[in-house]
């Protein structure tokens, strides 16, 4: 009776090790970008983006002050937070993609182990600005007098447990960049639930508990994705996946650290000028009026979610472009960048079709204002033409980075932003659109930030050095 279950057991353990330990500078493209992007989109979609949505919809059943205040904090002085972790996700994936490909486990684990102290010691940053500039914060963002205060109660919260969140996407880069995207998924589809249960209990006061509204779901994200950030690093210190550190992998390591401050400043700069956007937009939002900004951050969050499935690809071309790169093969890295455009525009057309029919349908799920379903649905009617391109750009960035090219995706993003941004101000305020005009200028922005990444890209510049690398090697052994 007992054979049955043992077998299923052994198969289910071959399933998540062909996943985890696949080789991907051998065998087939598709196969390889399937079996990191897979995982990642299910944790995405799965997991991320039915929290996003579900939390959304508490939010909104709070109010549209509590709506305001989360959202606008959430998508703005959080994220500030979150691109400099993106920087060193970058830079992280990428060094120890290389140092795989080139069949180097030590350095890899001694890469990812100041990784983790730089995390560290951005989580303490953060906490010091959330527990004591709180208010000074939030009125960055808004003026709104309902919405300040509840915004500095859920930031005097939610800055402090920011390790849990910093932590764990780093150490998801690192797990990535080794070629391992199905751990971090199994751990997202535990934790999910208990953060939603966490916010639902202390948000409403279920079970007994006060009812503590936006605080409540701060307090409930924090508890739940220390559970998270507890399993990954647990993961990683024992061994359990393709990387293993160690405590010395953990002791500071000068040349190593600077190594990875060195390619992680600019990807964190590129992402801080797309965020400059929607902070910027954020701020002039909730000038226009609470209902724009509640009806931006509606927009935002719904277009997440096809995101989600496009960021997991544009990682898993990372990964195999920085694998294969490592491992001498750039034929292999460029077909990758192919494959991934293929699968990009397969997913995320389908996603804006739907965003565009569906508009109004979608904003009224999430708020009973007509005033701000209107904004929303008009929000997401110019969305859906971003998301048509977006795909390709987040593949082109992701395998520039993962080349070393840093400052090439980081330069056109800024120089990009520091158009969009006056521009929408100005079609905002000067021209009478009003929101329109922000969903205009937000347009143009994204537009011309994809046309000007995808071109560099295919000028096939950041290619040369591996290919002078690559015949180097080929007169060396001959």
């Amino acid at each position: 009776m007992l054979v049955r279950p043992l077998r299923a057991s052994l198969r289910a353990v071959s399933w998540l090790e062909r996943f985890r330990d696949h080789d991907h500078t051998r065998g087939s493209l598709v196969t390889g970008i399937a079996l990191l992007a897979l995982p990642a989109v299910i944790t995405s979609v799965g997991a991320q983006g039915s929290f996003q949505l579900i939390e959304l919809r508490m939010l909104g059943d709070l109010g549209p002050d509590a709506l305001a205040a989360a959202g606008s904090t959430n998508q703005t002085l959080r994220q500030i937070v979150f691109l400099m972790v993106l920087g060193l996700s970058s830079g992280s994936q990428m060094l120890v993609s290389r140092s795989i490909g080139m069949r180097e486990p030590e350095n890899a684990a001694r890469l990812a182990g100041q990784a983790m102290l730089a995390g560290v010691a951005l989580w303490g940053i953060a906490a010091i600005a959330g527990l004591f500039f709180a208010e000074r914060l939030v009125r960055l963002i808004a003026d709104d007098p309902a919405v300040v205060p509840l915004g500095a109660a859920y930031i005097r919260v939610a800055f402090p447990f920011l390790a849990t969140t910093i932590l764990a996407q780093i150490v998801t880069a690192i797990l990535s960049g080794a070629g391992d995207t199905t751990t971090p998924m199994l751990v997202s589809f535990l934790v999910t639930p208990l953060v939603l249960l966490g916010e639902w209990v202390l948000g409403f006061g279920v079970m007994g508990f006060p009812a503590l509204g936006v605080e409540g779901i701060a307090w409930g994200q924090g508890l739940g994705s220390a559970v998270g950030m507890a399993i990954l690093i647990v993961v990683l210190l024992r061994g359990r996946s393709r990387i293993h550190v160690r405590g010395k992998d953990l002791r500071f390591d000068a040349p190593r650290f600077r190594v990875l401050l060195g390619v992680s400043w600019q990807p964190a700069l590129h992402m801080i000028a797309r965020t400059s956007i929607v902070v910027g937009f954020m701020a002039l939002a909730g000038r226009l009026g609470g209902d724009v900004q509640a009806a931006y951050t509606i927009g935002l969050r719904v277009e997440m979610l096809p995101i989600m499935i496009a960021f997991p690809l544009a990682n898993a071309c990372a990964t195999m472009v920085g694998q294969n790169l490592g491992a001498g093969s750039l034929d292999r890295a460029w077909t990758s960048i192919r494959v991934t455009y293929l699968l990009e525009i397969a997913l995320l057309w389908p996603c804006a079709a739907a965003m565009f029919w569906f508009r109004a349908g979608i904003a009224g799920f999430f708020t009973d204002d007509p005033a701000v379903a209107t904004l929303a649905a008009e929000y997401m009617l110019y969305s859906s033409i971003v998301l048509g391109f977006y795909g390709l750009y987040f593949a082109s960035f992701r395998a520039l980075q993962a080349a070393g090219d840093m400052r090439s995706p980081m330069l056109i993003s800024i120089g990009v932003a520091a158009v969009g941004l006056p521009s929408g101000w100005w079609l905002a305020t000067e021209s009478g659109l009003g929101a329109t005009g922000m969903w205009i200028a937000n347009l143009g922005y994204a537009a011309t930030n994809c046309a000007l990444t995808i071109g560099w890209l295919w000028t096939g510049r950041w290619a040369r050095p591996h290919a002078e690398a690559e015949a180097a090697r080929a007169a060396g052994q001959g």
